[in-house]
């Protein structure tokens, strides 16, 4: 489809609550193809995506559906009765797995009658469909006429294990019931809030276009995807006065690695309101740091509807280590500024934004070593102790872990930390929504995400520009609060436990960079060590626990005389590394989803040409 899909922004005046098992839910077996009528099919073939679908006529009650467009994601739809529909999501190119994310449009409705979707082809046995999260719905009747954006809808919701696993494959379904508000109307189904491609790249040249914004926020070209879409980064700082620019550390964030965690970019684009924003926060942070951002890692996989992966079918949050620019741009330039920032300035905080699919509320993995800082600010535990302050209805510091493991040396934030970066976070925020005080069992909804960003903001200015006793006070206050329940151990996993079909193993990325890991400086030509997988959890321990405690010691004005922690590691490497754009005369030619994928990027010259 050309025409570009376009949704409003709404809030709903209440918080949307989660869905409440009634216990009489129906579990509806898998239908074989002999079993109903295809009436969506989309066939990928040497690349190609023909689409079959069945001719209507008219007086013809069944629903047409569609998911051709930017970021949509179906594979298949049979019809099992009048209102029955079975729904199967297409996997992410070039793997056999990763369904979570859909995005499909349905036309020829009927109000008032109660239909029924069932999506048959989930692969995770735990959901947050189980513990509440209902599916998104956006009606462009309610939008035209009574200005309604995305809401939640679904009855007698249920996911469970079906029967159309074969061997030890298995398969889960997850099915609802729903109504339709008006005959005849195009409405939309979706995991959560999309964010497209386009919708970034309007961001963007609203930006560039806005005379006060751009004295303080350049917009640059960090490198060019697989497909050719451009890789945006930004860098947002004041102008220096007398020369004392070169002093300030850098805050590097970075988005949507995985394109299915459609909600990091509204929590990005809240940071980005913020930052850029005319506020007196604003302008004292922009005085104290330059900020780096990257918004987009993986435009192909968010365009053509991937729920993880790259064009290539790889996760891209593996590969931070890899030497392989033309097979990873995004992250390996990404990498490559980051460690050209450190040659000129300190990077005080590096932080990856995600979606988790099986916890609540928000928090952060850390990392941490034996030795800690004796600074409080270069304590890995303080800036979310105070981000949980900031927002306590939405942030769970107790959900937040610091503890290496193994699996995750190939991510954004091991790679960083290991490289010298202290305070290297992921950010992950739950698809669903809240467990805590007044926002309890309320999913999260678009302000909900964007005030995330804009917490985060006002965490840093506490952490680091704000009254330094001030600081402390509530950092101590919080901390007192959360000890008590450091032990708690909910479904820890986190959202880059997953890993791709394709593992670093098996990867042609055995001469991958060794990065800092030790005191000393270390070169780029050196190797890490082999990934050794491991599922475990991030559980909190002893070790944990006598960790928090030192770090109240530490950020205790009390007792400043006394030493709990030994002096930083945190040394930079050498960087001879240089970054360079690719030449459009280097690329290679790409199958019809890579040429899709570009289609979207060059369609929009003029606002490139803008930018």
């Amino acid at each position: 489809m050309r025409d570009r899909i376009e949704h409003i922004d709404w809030i709903p005046t209440t918080p949307e609550p989660f869905y409440t098992p009634t216990g009489l839910e129906m579990m509806p077996p898998y239908q074989t193809p002999d079993k109903g009528t295809v009436i969506y099919l989309e066939e990928e073939v040497r690349g190609l995506c023909p689409l079959q679908q069945i001719l209507h006529q008219e007086g013809d009650t069944t629903l047409i559906f569609e998911a051709r467009f930017e970021s949509g994601n179906l594979q298949k739809v049979v019809k099992v009765n009048e209102f029955e529909y079975q729904l199967t999501l297409r996997t992410d190119r070039a793997t056999g797995s990763y369904t979570q994310w859909f995005y499909f449009q349905v036309s020829n409705t009927q109000a008032g009658t109660p239909y029924r979707f069932t999506i048959v082809n989930f692969t995770r046995p735990n959901s947050l469909y189980k513990r509440g999260l209902r599916p998104l719905m956006y009606s462009e009747a309610d939008a035209k006429e009574h200005r309604v954006g995305w809401r939640r809808t679904g009855n007698e919701i249920k996911y469970y294990k079906n029967n159309a696993g074969q061997g030890r494959r298995q398969y889960f379904s997850l099915t609802w019931t729903f109504q339709f508000p008006h005959d005849q109307d195009t409405c939309y189904f979706a995991h959560c809030y999309p964010y497209t491609y386009s919708k970034l790249q309007e961001y963007l040249v609203a930006i560039s276009t806005d005379e006060g914004k751009s004295r303080f926020c350049k917009i640059d070209i960090l490198c060019h995807s697989l497909a050719g879409n451009i890789v945006y980064v930004l860098t947002v700082t004041n102008p220096s006065k007398g020369g004392k620019g070169a002093e300030r550390k850098a805050v590097i964030l970075t988005a949507r690695v995985h394109p299915g965690e459609t909600n990091s970019s509204w929590i990005m684009k809240g940071f980005l309101d913020y930052i850029l924003g005319d506020s007196g926060k604003a302008q004292l942070l922009r005085d104290t740091f330059v900020f780096k951002v990257v918004p987009m890692l993986n435009p192909d996989g968010v365009i053509v509807g991937n729920h993880r992966c790259s064009l290539t079918g790889q996760d891209l949050n593996r590969k931070y280590r890899s030497k392989r620019k033309k097979s990873y741009p995004s992250v390996w330039y990404t990498r490559s500024m980051i460690k050209r920032v450190m040659e000129e300035r300190d990077v005080f905080l590096y932080c990856d934004i995600h979606g988790h699919n099986k916890k609540q509320n928000v928090f952060m993995y850390g990392c941490e070593s034996k030795q800690h800082s004796k600074a409080p600010h270069m304590h890995p535990r303080g800036f979310p102790l105070l981000l949980s302050k900031s927002c306590p209805d939405m942030f769970s510091f107790p959900d937040c872990r610091f503890r290496v493991r193994k699996g995750r040396e190939g991510t954004g934030r091991v790679v960083m930390w290991k490289m010298g970066i202290n305070n290297s976070y992921t950010l992950e925020a739950s698809i669903c929504g809240s467990k805590l005080g007044c926002r309890q069992m309320t999913h999260f909804d678009m302000k909900d995400l964007e005030s995330i960003g804009q917490h985060f903001c006002d965490a840093l200015f506490n952490y680091c520009v704000h009254n330094k006793e001030e600081h402390k006070k509530v950092v101590k206050q919080q901390a007192r609060v959360n000890s008590k329940v450091l032990n708690s151990d909910v479904l820890t996993w986190d959202s880059s436990s997953q890993t791709s079909d394709s593992s670093d193993s098996s990867d042609p990325d055995a001469d991958q960079l060794k990065l800092d890991t030790k005191k000393k400086p270390q070169t780029p030509g050196e190797h890490f060590h082999s990934i050794a997988r491991d599922k475990g959890h991030e559980s909190k321990t002893a070790q944990d626990i006598e960790a928090d405690h030192e770090v109240l010691q530490a950020l205790d004005p009390v007792k400043k005389g006394h030493d709990h922690s030994p002096k930083s590691n945190s040394k930079k490497e050498e960087r001879n590394m240089k970054e360079r754009l690719p030449s459009k005369s280097t690329r290679s030619k790409k199958t019809r989803t890579a040429s899709q994928a570009v289609s979207f990027g060059k369609s929009k010259s003029a606002r490139h040409k803008t930018l």
